[in-house]
């Protein structure tokens, strides 16, 4: 695919790199790109391989730009909360680069849709931030012979790796089956530093770039890390397993949010309206808060008890167990953890509020700040 003359001078600093030069930078024209999330990842991924003149690009993305998403998502500005992410991040990219083309899906990555979708495309880059994606990403790059430029966050650390490259390690030959819904906490609950997905991001736009190009040493079989506090990297090797075989694509349950697999647990939810219900009837019973400190004082239900879920087990006397309570915290999961552990020590009334105080803050009070 050949470049025109105004082509030829956007990318003379790439045409001047033996390791690209003009065949290569028409290679990148000529390639196409997902990518997954267009959140905290998908925001600098997507602005550099447009930049860099990768031909096609295509972004999913189901969710509208929240306030909370502006610390991190640099391609979103105040003015557009409220707006469908893969909309404005069309109009900022091809603002960028006039030259490219970008197709948008407003919708979730299912296995409904996974496999076409990964058809179209040379490479995937996984931008999500939740295990049920991640896992319907690596499976759908097997299963398509897709390579799948691999990058996640959490507070200050970041990884990034190339799975299913040339036959190479995927995802599930470091972690064979997703974690026990709940486990692990989301960015959303645990916070994320916000340059910290610009550096993690450019280096997946780096190794998408060096696939698509076939130069350089590419990343697979070496997950790395980076750790933003101690500005230090350090890398650890991925063997590829033969203990498994993938052979479907799998909806795991959501693991951000509410977690909880109600036909398999005996967490009872109720809803925001049930609990303004309760507190203006004036019922008894009492409200937990299971969060931490550092987001109580950003927002609160009052009046509830604040016990950050790492202590309850060791506060729970404290607790009369012939007392009524309505646990939660921010979105649903922590909460839910916290009903098990109650129900598991004696606790007969106990229930969770559905999506935390998001929730409450959504469709009660939205006076609240939301983080």
């Amino acid at each position: 695919m050949s470049l025109s003359q105004e082509e030829l001078s956007r990318y003379s600093r790439h045409l001047i790199l033996p390791e690209v030069g003009k065949s290569g930078q028409e290679t990148l024209k000529a390639s196409s790109v997902l990518v997954v999330g267009a959140g905290g990842l998908g925001c600098p991924l997507l602005t550099y391989l447009a930049a860099a003149g990768v031909g096609t690009l295509g972004i999913i993305d189901f969710d509208v730009v929240d306030e909370s998403n502006l610390q991190r998502q640099v391609l979103y500005t105040t003015l557009d909360i409220g707006k469908p992410k893969v909309d404005i991040a069309k109009q900022k990219l091809l603002a960028l680069n006039p030259y490219i083309q970008v197709n948008t899906y407003q919708e979730p990555l299912t296995s409904d849709n996974a496999l076409d979708l990964f058809s179209k495309y040379d490479v995937i880059a996984d931008g999500t931030d939740n295990f049920a994606t991640r896992y319907l990403v690596n499976d759908a790059c097997v299963l398509s012979g897709k390579p799948n430029v691999y990058g996640s966050i959490f507070r200050f650390e970041g990884q990034v790796t190339v799975f299913n490259y040339q036959n190479g390690p995927n995802y599930r030959c470091l972690y064979q089956e997703p974690p026990p819904p709940g486990l692990v906490p989301s960015c959303a609950e645990g916070g994320v530093l916000g340059v910290l997905p610009g550096v993690v991001a450019t280096l997946q736009s780096n190794e998408v770039i060096k696939v698509l190009l076939n130069i350089g040493n590419v990343a697979s079989g070496r997950l790395i890390l980076f750790d933003a506090l101690q500005l230090s990297f350090r890398e650890v090797g991925i063997k590829k397993r033969n203990d498994y075989k993938i052979t479907e694509l799998i909806d795991y349950n959501q693991f951000c949010g509410v977690t909880m697999d109600q036909e398999n647990s005996n967490v009872n939810d109720i809803t925001v309206y049930d609990l303004k219900e309760k507190l203006d009837n004036q019922e008894e019973f009492q409200l937990i808060d299971v969060r931490e400190p550092h987001e109580y004082d950003i927002c609160a239900i009052e009046p509830s008890t604040l016990i950050p879920l790492g202590e309850l087990e060791e506060k729970l006397d404290s607790l009369d167990k012939s007392k009524s309570f309505v646990i939660h915290c921010k979105s649903g999961g922590r909460s839910a953890r916290a009903v098990m552990l109650m129900q598991e020590k004696g606790f007969g009334d106990v229930v969770n509020l559905a999506g935390g105080i998001l929730s409450w803050a959504d469709h009660i009070d939205n006076s609240l700040n939301k983080y």
